[in-house]
């Protein structure tokens, strides 16, 4: 969040002062809304995005629309401080966090990632990821906090689920990764057969086989055991990343 205060003055009037966000277009917003207020307008949305942006914020928005979110946050504490309502700004970031599933993954992935074999990140030229689905099937987090932020590619990703768990939830996970324009075929997917941590194995055998060097490399699991053996046997100069608590 930027630093940056400006005062809120209305026909000579000091009504407050607020932070912009980080956002290009805050400053404009800032001048749109105190203009539309002074002159009595229709106060709303319309104000900060155009009609067509508004029909694209229906949708998934890649990165979960988090500066729009800002602006939104942005509107809405104008609203407290000058006193005009603010309903829609509210249901359209509520729609927003819906959509993206923003709500469902509120604790944050990149905040419980943790660098586990070097004190320091080194350099990297990719990043992989290691996904145990049925462990960690928070779909739209992992796009937002790691895939998409690391620009991880399709052929980079290795998904393993055993037989029971793709039974009873591929229809699910097919649905969530449907908004993504992806199936789980869309990935380096493996479905498993039956028998103890045969998921874990396969993952952690497709990353040996790779002979990765130079890499980000995430591990999405709640396992302990395969957290410790891919820490084993990753190679010194990648970056190792596992899930924390």
């Amino acid at each position: 969040m930027s630093l940056r205060k400006q005062k809120i003055t209305i026909e000579y009037k000091y009504r407050g002062s607020i932070e912009f966000p980080d956002s290009p277009h805050a400053k404009d917003i800032f001048f749109r809304v105190k203009q539309a207020y002074a002159n009595h307008e229709k106060m709303g949305v319309h104000l900060l995005f155009s009609r067509n942006r508004l029909q694209q914020l229906k949708k998934y928005q890649k990165g979960s629309a988090e500066q729009e979110l800002l602006e939104l946050d942005f509107y809405i504490e104008l609203g407290e401080i000058l006193g005009f309502k603010t309903e829609d700004a509210k249901k359209l970031k509520e729609s927003i966090i819906l959509i993206n599933d923003t709500a469902h993954t509120s604790f944050n992935i990149t905040k419980r990632l943790t660098l586990i074999n070097k004190k320091k990140k080194s350099h990297a030229k990719k990043s992989y990821l290691f996904w145990d689905i049925e462990n960690f099937s928070s779909i739209a987090s992992i796009f937002n906090d790691v895939i998409e932020p690391y620009n991880i590619k399709d052929k980079d990703i290795f998904l393993a689920a055993n037989p029971d768990s793709l039974y009873l939830k591929r229809a699910e996970w097919e649905a969530n990764l449907y908004d993504y324009g992806k199936t789980l075929n869309s990935f380096e997917f493996i479905k498993c057969g039956h028998g103890k941590d045969v998921a874990d194995d396969v993952l952690l055998h497709a990353m040996q086989n790779l002979h990765l060097k130079n890499t980000n490399i995430f591990i999405l699991t709640f396992d302990r055991e395969l957290k410790e053996r891919f820490t084993q046997e990753v190679d010194s100069s990648n970056n190792l990343f596992i899930l924390g608590k």
